[in-house]
């Protein structure tokens, strides 16, 4: 089994705190040799898990004074190739999924973002359209396509309930284990701003992705637009 790094302890407790509200913003965190001395490591281990709350945000190093919680427009690790419900389990708000519309089969739509690989273009797809929330608030539009072999009664699942990547590993064996993705700011169309909140014309970023899978020549594609007004979009912490 492989063993937690020691430094993830120190991130995870000092994050649990920012999340849960008990280190409000512009609270002072405590001093590296109190947090030393609490998990009982050393000096650079405690600066590899501050290091990372400050990269996602979280943080910020005041000269003199220390760390300090920064204003919670927080970081969310949607860059990360795991799912939304993994990236986001530890937030404090609950996350939702709405599906717009699928699973439903269909074939794969003409001028498609990435190249088809050859024996893909010979089955089918599923396509699924969901819209992503944390609280009530919508950060994801998710347009998600993946092919239609072996993967019986794919189209009877609720995904509003259960996680897609979840759902691959358990019914169908299939773990998603890389991602290519494409990433850019773009203006909201109206299709989108109406279902992220926003206003047509509003920049939002946009995220095209291949995902690579146990499953030899099986391959997920998604094309992701992301509202960052509330939230800013980073790599997850692993």
């Amino acid at each position: 089994m492989k063993k937690t790094p020691r430094y993830k302890a120190v991130y995870q407790f000092v994050k649990a705190l920012i999340i849960s509200g008990k280190l409000e913003e512009g609270a002072l965190l405590p001093s590296e040799n109190d947090l030393c001395d609490q998990f009982t490591v050393t000096r650079p281990t405690v600066r590899q898990a501050l290091n990372a709350l400050v990269q996602e945000g979280y943080i910020y190093k005041h000269h003199g004074k220390g760390s300090i919680v920064a204003s919670q427009r927080r970081t969310l690790g949607l860059l990360s190739f795991r799912g939304f419900s993994e990236v986001l389990k530890e937030t404090a708000e609950p996350v939702q999924t709405k599906v717009l519309e699928g699973p439903v089969k269909q074939n794969w739509p003409d001028d498609f973002f990435y190249a088809i690989p050859g024996p893909l273009q010979k089955a089918n797809c599923y396509f699924l359209k969901r819209l992503r929330l944390v609280g009530d608030y919508p950060v994801m539009l998710e347009y998600t396509w993946l092919p239609d072999i072996d993967l019986p009664d794919f189209d009877q699942i609720p995904f509003s309930k259960q996680s897609l990547f979840s759902t691959l590993g358990r019914q169908y064996q299939i773990e998603v284990i890389s991602v290519d993705q494409q990433v850019k700011a773009i203006l909201a169309s109206a299709e989108v701003a109406n279902k992220l909140g926003v206003e047509k014309g509003d920049a939002v970023l946009h995220i095209y992705r291949k995902y690579g899978t146990s499953r030899e020549g099986f391959y997920l594609f998604s094309s992701l637009y992301c509202n960052t007004d509330k939230y800013s979009i980073g790599n997850i912490f692993n």
